[in-house]
């Protein structure tokens, strides 16, 4: 065979390989489940920050809770960022610090910023989301029937190969996130290649009486530094 179609062969072989890796079908990770899942919380728990963003398609008809939250969670602990509300009024975006133990909301239609219990909103403290026992590593930790699954494009505009994790999580885990989740919930995770949890899938009943649902996690900018002070 001429050197040049050998070269062409074994080019196009590489390429087909790294195109399938990354795009689902299996996964190259060899790490145990559960081992995952604890390097994925002992990175949040010793990270000084990170971009956290919460999203949701299906949030039920007249229910008053939280559509989506975006913004940079500290070990401090401390947030500040936004929440998207809907309320019996409406559905707003209302700015929201956490600090010392506080939760501040700059309220529509009041001037300033407000202190405000987060669970007439149906949200948690936000502040307390990188926390070992009331946050998302206590999630992870509390993740049952672990299982891998395959790998798959996601992250930020999808750039990255992550290896993906399924499994049961209890209410009182999960209500961490959303303080009126009851039963079980189905998970699935998005780990990278270093450990990080990048996203997570959550579906199960968040809002008594009300359909099973899902929230959306992605996680980014793991190290990030911010001086977050009360309002």
């Amino acid at each position: 065979m001429p050197l040049r179609r050998l070269a062409t062969l074994l080019l196009t072989g590489l390429l087909t390989g790294g195109l399938l890796a990354g795009c689902g079908g299996g996964s190259s990770s060899d790490v145990d489940p559960a081992t995952a899942m604890k390097t994925a919380q002992q990175k949040l728990e010793d990270t000084s920050g990170l971009t956290l963003s919460l999203t949701t398609d299906d949030l039920p008809d007249g229910v008053q809770g939280v559509s989506s939250a975006s913004g940079t969670l500290t070990d401090a602990p401390a947030f500040d960022g936004s929440l998207g509300v809907t309320l019996s009024a409406g559905s707003f975006s209302v700015p929201v610090k956490a600090v010392d133990g506080k939760v501040y909301a700059q309220i529509p239609l009041t001037p300033g910023f407000t202190t405000v219990d987060p669970a007439d909103y149906g949200a948690p403290d936000p502040a307390q989301l990188l926390t070992a026992d009331a946050g998302i590593p206590a999630i992870l930790a509390a993740t049952t029937d672990l299982e891998q699954g395959d790998d798959v494009r996601g992250g930020v505009d999808n750039k990255e190969v992550l290896t993906t994790y399924t499994g049961s999580v209890s209410a009182s885990a999960v209500s961490h996130l959303i303080p009126g989740a009851s039963g079980d919930f189905s998970a699935t995770y998005g780990v990278t290649d270093d450990g990080e949890l990048r996203q997570a899938s959550l579906t199960g009943v968040f809002y008594p009486g009300k359909p099973a649902m899902t929230y959306d996690l992605l996680l980014t900018d793991y190290g990030t530094s911010k001086d977050i002070t009360a309002p």
